[in-house]
């Protein structure tokens, strides 16, 4: 159940900028110019506020990610009117550090807490349970760490997890972890999961919502009954689904970890779910009850907030509500998809037969004389933004590990191309993606020729 607005996230926006717009060439928070509240002067501004038009030279302002047609959203969501607004409103009304003893850093410290009681009912959990973070990487790695350090036995991790669990697994579990395979779709084997978990010495199970290359949705809510009911911890990294789907259940999970960027929240901060005496990764100040040291980002988290209830009201939007519904956007998915496999013949997609967020689509597509970026360029020329999986370089290329663990070959996962979508692209713009990709296959030779 999505809560009703916060009253600490409500209220004007300072500074002399209009409500929901960003003028070209202004100075901007993301642009790492510091806002200055009304009547004080800000580098090179005045007193009234008003900030100091700059070149921008060759970096984007944030309109203008409305003339490229954006389809890389797996990897950040461009920030919301309602974040931005949210962001620039807690910057003015709460400048203090919430640690600090006066009034206004109780003030700061009580709209971090509001946000934390909104967070934890959407996400079913106690919100003394959430910690804020920098994102959901630093939240994976204090995770790991926190295994590594404060458990025993085996942690079982799934073959298709992100960097950000594997690295410092690698790293604090070193001799203690195994790999749950997946089968050719993208999701974990269960039945070796359940042979394994019934063989003993299990104390952790790491398996993310949904991945961020292909958008297969994992089993797991199976999972946290399946470890709950065998005194498992279950840790679950909801990057990719929170924002995109219902919240409700994530927080069954014993360790759980978001990032507010990949829902339209702002660059840098995020949260994770842990218990009382998880040991800390960053230490200093006993911020966050001494489960992660440092100040915590007001702005930030109120910010993303503000983003996460704007996203869980279109989640939660009527079926027959064509702009909003989910089954619609399914819709524009699989239509471009059909389309895109009778254009170009030998594309394959990537976890086709079963569950996928409504947003991705991951492509293997046909051999074209060079690596992915071929493609991806090509496109880019044409106004569409879309990404790939793992790097491609003129050297010995390795596959993605999720392509890989997938049965991906080495050259297959150097043409893969990663389409995600955001909640505000629209049906025409998965057909404008499919004209570009016809026309670049044409030039390539590798599209059918309709003449």
């Amino acid at each position: 159940m999505w809560a009703s607005p916060s009253s600490c996230l409500s209220g004007p926006v300072a500074w002399g900028r209009e409500r929901g717009t960003v003028r070209e060439g202004a100075c901007r928070p993301e642009a790492s110019c510091v806002p200055q509240p009304r009547g004080t002067a800000g580098p090179g501004g005045d007193r009234t506020g008003r900030s100091p038009e700059i070149s921008l030279g060759r970096f984007i302002a944030v309109r203008d990610i409305g003339r490229v047609r954006y389809f890389d959203h797996n990897a950040t969501h461009p920030l919301s009117a309602a974040a931005r607004e949210s962001w620039l409103d807690a910057v003015d009304r709460f400048p203090a550090n919430p640690s600090s003893p006066h009034r206004w850093g109780a003030r700061a410290s009580a709209a971090v807490e509001e946000a934390r009681e909104q967070l934890g009912g959407w996400l079913g959990c106690r919100p003394q349970d959430l910690v804020w973070t920098s994102g959901a990487t630093e939240a994976n790695n204090a995770i790991l760490h926190h295994l590594g350090t404060a458990t025993h036995g085996t942690v079982l991790i799934s073959a298709v997890e992100h960097p950000s669990v594997w690295s410092p697994a690698r790293r604090w579990l070193d001799g203690r972890t195994e790999t749950i395979p997946v089968r050719v779709s993208g999701v974990v084997d269960l039945d070796w999961i359940d042979a394994r978990v019934r063989r003993g010495g299990v104390t952790a199970m790491v398996v993310m919502a949904a991945n961020n290359e292909t958008g297969v949705i994992q089993p797991w809510r199976a999972l946290q009954e399946l470890c709950h009911a065998s005194e498992i911890r279950f840790v679950c990294d909801a990057a990719q689904w929170l924002g995109r789907l219902p919240a409700e259940g994530l927080g069954a999970s014993d360790l759980l970890t978001a990032s507010a960027h990949k829902f339209g929240g702002p660059q840098g901060v995020g949260v994770m779910k842990c218990p009382v005496g998880f040991r800390p990764l960053l230490v200093g100040g006993l911020q966050e009850e001494g489960r992660r040291a440092g100040t915590v980002n007001v702005a930030g988290i109120l910010s993303m907030v503000a983003a996460l209830e704007e996203r869980g009201a279109r989640v939660a939007s009527p079926s027959g509500d064509s702009a909003e519904a989910l089954p619609v956007r399914a819709s524009w998915r699989d239509q471009f998809v059909e389309a895109l496999k009778d254009a170009v013949p030998g594309v394959r997609v990537l976890g086709e037969s079963v569950p996928r967020l409504w947003n991705t689509v991951a492509v293997i597509m046909p051999e074209a004389g060079d690596c992915r970026r071929r493609w991806v360029a090509r496109l880019d020329k044409l106004g569409f933004a879309v990404s790939t999986g793992s790097a491609c370089s003129s050297g010995r290329e390795q596959p993605s590990p999720v392509l890989a663990a997938m049965g991906c070959r080495s050259d297959e996962s150097d043409r893969m191309l990663r389409i995600s979508a955001g909640w505000d692209t629209s049906g025409e713009d998965w057909t404008a993606l499919l004209s570009a990709i016809r026309q670049t296959a044409t030039e390539f030779g590798v599209a059918v020729d309709r003449q």
